[in-house]
């Protein structure tokens, strides 16, 4: 009994010790700078997607998809570009490291840790394609032909299309959340303004509900599409961001809904720009 409860003691210790190491990290200078420079590279491909949607809504979308891979492609061909892609891989890498500390070690609401553990995986995600673009092991695969592969994929499975139903019910789920995290201005709380004027908290504040909400919509929609596959046993009918931004456009509202959608992402971008400057530990 008394080895038992000394063992329960040492781990307890060590889980404690290991919970102290992990907030330490999480909000040690260099991780949290490095980390600011990936919400900055977050803002600059959401503010190239927006900029991409616009030109598909305007008639002239150059070719590329209004996703990961056509933001990463325009990106590339700009000066310097493939340095600035290497800067943003790094960004995104330590953001993706400090939210899985977030998720992992630091004591926080079970809200907030799944939010965490979610950004973490997608920006690993992110940061995994765009340094296999890097290394020359292929152009970036466009988030359409992603979303079908997968969905492909899981209705091999026994089961599969409930399990592409229960997909799009949880991307449903996290874009609710967003549009309710948007409209309520939750997302304040995760801000410190120290120093800021009224002028540019009330500019920050109003970015932040049109973009987050907008970005809310946006996954809700691709998670609609996801059902929709499920529902007609479809692949096809599955749609990355490139496709779920040109379904505005096959709206009552025409290319007046993709303006006002691509609008709202590039306003999410530019808020991600304002994470990287404001975001609280």
């Amino acid at each position: 009994m008394k080895g038992s409860s000394k063992a329960r003691r040492s781990a307890r210790r060590a889980k404690s010790d290991g919970e102290r190491a992990g907030r330490r990290a999480a909000r040690s200078r260099p991780l949290r700078f490095l980390a600011g420079l990936g919400y900055a590279a977050k803002g600059l491909i959401y503010l190239t997607i927006g900029y991409l949607a616009l030109r598909i809504a305007f008639g002239d979308s150059g070719g590329r998809e209004a996703d990961n891979s056509g933001a990463l492609q325009l990106i590339a061909q700009g000066d310097a570009g493939m340095v600035v892609l290497w800067v943003v891989a790094a960004g995104l890498g330590a953001l993706t490291v400090w939210q899985a500390l977030l998720a992992l070690l630091v004591k926080s609401r079970a809200r907030k840790r799944v939010a965490a553990a979610a950004q973490a995986l997608t920006c690993a995600v992110l940061t995994s394609t765009i340094v296999t673009f890097l290394l020359g092991q292929g152009s970036p695969r466009s988030q359409d032909g992603q979303a079908e592969s997968l969905t492909a994929q899981l209705m091999s499975l026994p089961f599969g299309r409930w399990v592409v139903a229960l997909v799009g019910l949880a991307v449903i789920g996290v874009g609710g959340y967003q549009v309710w995290k948007g409209v309520t201005r939750r997302f304040t709380r995760d801000l410190a303004f120290n120093g800021a004027s009224r002028a540019v908290r009330t500019a920050v504040v109003w970015t932040g509900t049109a973009g987050i909400t907008t970005h809310g919509l946006v996954l809700g929609t691709a998670g609609a599409f996801f059902i929709q596959a499920a529902w007609t046993f479809d692949e096809d009918e599955a749609q990355g961001l490139d496709g779920v931004l040109r379904s505005f456009s096959e709206t009552a509202a025409g290319p007046y809904a993709l303006v006002a959608v691509a609008a709202g992402v590039v306003l999410y971008g530019a808020f991600c720009f304002c994470q990287a400057r404001w975001q609280r530990d």
